[in-house]
């Protein structure tokens, strides 16, 4: 009888064990850092720019429509 549980518990720790190895790997493996060449980095940043350039175009546009309608106010407040 006691033979049976030494031998449950052996396999619960193994079992245990597979699965802290297999999480272990599966965090190690899934955060590592992909290697860039020059070219990939560059053409990051000029869509990068790309994307800042349409932000700023969007609230210059913005800024625009803004003083349309205060000027819309002002005129129909005369």
């Amino acid at each position: 009888m006691f033979n049976h549980l030494k031998t449950h518990d052996r396999m619960k720790k193994l079992s245990y064990l597979f699965v802290l190895m297999f999480s272990l790997s599966l965090v190690l493996s899934g955060c590592r850092e992909e290697n860039k060449t020059p070219e990939d980095k560059i053409e990051d940043a000029i869509e990068e720019v790309g994307d800042d350039l349409d932000d700023a175009s969007d609230d210059v546009q913005d800024a625009i429509e803004d003083v349309q309608d205060e000027i819309e106010e002002v005129e129909d407040e005369s």
